[in-house]
């Protein structure tokens, strides 16, 4: 009984309860770093013309910005990546940049990645977004920037990463790699279920 216990072990033993009820005595599982995603080239939270689309009116240079990640949970098997404006006044939004089968010790992607294939690392690929064979990305699956309807409020630009439990969403998903970035996002945040390990996003601003 605790009555019984001689008074020296008495500040031991409520400190150890007290740790105890805290969950942080020796040997408590430590907590899971979060997944968090962010662009040096948009620190601003405003696209600058060097990353805006150079088509449709716009004059910008079309270039994508730098990626930056950390956090990505243990069990990762590949990681995905969708860019999407849900400002564009098409009753669905805009998409604008995809990549997909991204290798899951990736931290990120240097600024100009999404312009070429050749520039993706190993295994991953550009996938189609809304400006599918308009010629404004060069070809399809490459990046395409920002480029609002002049006058609009400015629009909002989310970036969302996805740590996935898959190696190649394709053969997961049983999808084409030529289907739609809304297809893709369907199976990326409900097809998969418990193959989404975790997402995490960002989100950037332009109007004009």
């Amino acid at each position: 009984m605790l009555h019984s216990i001689p008074s020296r072990f008495g500040g031991a033993i409520a400190l150890w309860g007290a740790l105890v009820v805290a969950g942080v005595f020796l040997g408590a599982p430590a907590r899971a770093q979060e997944m968090t995603i962010s662009s040096p080239d948009l620190a601003s939270g405003v696209f600058d013309t060097k990353f805006v689309l150079g088509a449709f009116g716009c004059t910008g240079q079309n270039v994508s910005p730098a990626l930056e990640w950390s956090g990505v949970p243990a069990g990762t098997r590949s990681l995905a990546l969708q860019v999407h404006d849900p400002d564009a006044p098409t009753g669905s939004g805009f998409w604008h940049w995809a990549v997909y089968n991204l290798p899951p010790d990736t931290t990120g992607l240097a600024q100009g990645a999404g312009n070429s294939p050749d520039a993706l690392p190993a295994g991953a690929f550009g996938g189609m977004t809304d400006f599918m064979d308009t010629g404004a990305t060069g070809e399809n699956g490459n990046y395409g920037g920002p480029c609002p309807p002049a006058g609009d409020a400015p629009h909002r630009y989310v970036f969302t990463l996805y740590a996935l439990g898959v190696p190649d969403i394709l053969k997961a998903a049983g999808i084409p790699k030529t289907g739609s970035a809304a297809l893709f996002s369907f199976v990326l945040n409900k097809g998969l279920g418990d193959g989404l390990l975790a997402k995490a996003s960002f989100t950037a601003t332009y109007g004009r």
